[in-house]
């Protein structure tokens, strides 16, 4: 009898220990679930657009670009939802596949645009980033007959065509506009001309925003000596930009074989010419287009610390400020590459978020869109 009782006794022991690790594994189970955050991860597609803007160019590029299409997560199991679009623009030198591809010089677009989609930092929308390296290794966003006119590009070409094959919201204030150095410089540029196509936009680190020729800078010394590719592939980096710029901002039909003019010729300044660049510097053009301006829902930018192009990007801010138009702008830790990842997903990504509208995401879908 006390064997049978003694036995009893386990048993209800063994069965009370049993349920207790049932219990407490449902219950890390739920601790668990509630801590983790499940990964989401969206697509990535690079196709070719054809810009009838870029026809003709004198450089010789050819009018169809790459471009990288980021899709989030829900795109290919919501074949009903739509979504509003952020047109990310890189810097000079640069590519979309090196935000995009495999490569990821310094930013994973993807994988910043993931983790703020899965933090809950970033709702879901779709990136597009144009392949802007030109024979001249940068197309400096600009209109010219050399290197193309890539304002319209962008800003037509480019919407058209994503409005056309994409489930986007095709309304300006579901499109933003952003940009990294030349990109920067790219977005603060198209932003003032093109209130009507983008609502918002967002300015890292921006370059050539107030070119200073007055003094012949080692750079364009070695300009004059570019004649064919072959020589800008041999250049510097500084030397390579003059001729982007020049290709850019001071085109000439007329003067072959490169189809430009530098503003410093045998070391003497070519007044007219210097005049071109100076009417492209966004703080000598900001003047005219503070109505602009205005029209513009939401206006963000930032730069390095020890990004020598802090100086510039905050008188961007104190111009912004003296024509009373709304916009934040900040500093942080960094140099002119360091941190654009993390500028992306806790910043620029959030931003659009705030800004961008997002609903209602069901429109009817017409015509043929992937």
């Amino acid at each position: 009898m006390l064997m049978k009782r003694t036995h009893s006794r386990a048993m209800r022991l063994a069965e009370r220990l049993a349920l207790a690790f049932l219990l407490l594994a449902g219950t890390a189970g739920l601790v668990s679930s509630g801590a983790e955050t499940p990964a989401l991860h969206g697509t990535v597609e690079r196709i070719k657009v054809h810009g009838k803007s870029l026809e003709g160019n004198l450089e010789g590029d050819s009018a169809d670009r790459d471009v990288s299409v980021y899709l989030p997560p829900s795109y290919k199991s919501h074949p009903h939802d739509r979504y509003p679009v952020v047109y990310l623009l890189h810097g000079y030198t640069d590519n979309d596949d090196n935000w995009f591809g495999a490569k990821h010089m310094f930013v994973d677009a993807p994988a910043a645009i993931d983790k703020a989609i899965s933090a809950g930092a970033a709702r879901e929308m779709i990136v597009v980033m144009p392949n802007a390296y030109t024979a001249y290794m940068g197309s400096m966003y600009s209109n010219s007959v050399t290197t193309g006119d890539w304002e319209s590009f962008i800003a037509r070409d480019l919407v058209a065509y994503m409005d056309a094959h994409y489930r986007t919201i095709p309304h300006r204030m579901s499109r933003g506009l952003a940009g990294h150095s030349m990109g920067g410089y790219g977005t603060i540029r198209l932003g003032m001309k093109f209130p009507d196509v983008f609502s918002s936009i967002y300015v890292l680190s921006a370059c050539c925003l107030e070119p200073s020729l007055s003094v012949e800078s080692p750079a364009l010394v070695n300009a004059e000596g570019i004649r064919s590719a072959a020589d800008l592939a041999k250049a510097d980096f500084g030397t390579r930009a003059m001729v982007a710029s020049a290709a850019a901002w001071s085109p000439d039909p007329k003067n072959a074989p490169l189809f430009f003019d530098l503003p410093w010729l045998g070391g003497k300044l070519q007044p007219r010419v210097a005049q071109k660049w100076d009417a492209n510097a966004p703080l000598a053009m900001l003047d005219q287009y503070v109505p602009n301006l205005k029209k513009l829902h939401a206006i963000a930018g930032d730069v390095g610390t020890k990004d020598g192009l802090m100086a510039s990007n905050q008188e961007l801010d104190r111009s912004l400020t003296k024509y009373g138009i709304a916009h934040t702008f900040e500093t942080y830790d960094g140099t002119h590459v360091s941190g654009i990842q993390d500028r992306l997903e806790k910043k620029v990504l959030p931003f659009f978020s705030t800004n961008l509208t997002f609903g209602p995401a069901h429109h009817p879908v017409k015509g043929k869109t992937r």
